[in-house]
């Protein structure tokens, strides 16, 4: 484990209402969807994983894992990183149409040139 990606538990359209909020006040929006109606907030209170970005080679993975209180995402370490080097996960957004692409700029051998 290198870190738990923390905030604020919100149901999905209270995440979509929030996120709507932070882009009108030009504001970046730190979210992570843990199932279907669950979205971890993290952008007013967050830990430092809220600024680990995507990589489509990565060297970390995003596990959500069960606990008797509900569930938490971690943060783990896909293979042996080196000291200095940048944390990275893939995002695995679902894939959308061409008008709503996210271009990705990971630098990776294997980039898919989007992170959606």
């Amino acid at each position: 484990m290198v870190i738990e990606y923390m905030g604020d538990i919100l149901r999905a359209e209270v995440a979509m209402r929030k996120e709507l909020l932070y882009k009108a006040k030009n504001r970046p929006a730190y979210m992570f969807r843990i199932y279907g109606e669950r979205v971890i907030d993290a952008t007013r209170s967050g830990s430092p994983a809220r600024y680990i970005n995507h990589s489509c080679s990565p060297n970390c993975v995003a596990e959500v894992v069960t606990f008797e209180r509900g569930h938490k995402i971690i943060i783990s370490a896909a293979r042996r990183i080196e000291r200095g080097e940048e944390l990275c996960y893939d995002y695995k957004l679902t894939p959308v149409a061409d008008q709503s692409k996210i271009p990705c700029h990971c630098g990776a051998a294997n980039c898919r040139k989007w992170i959606n």
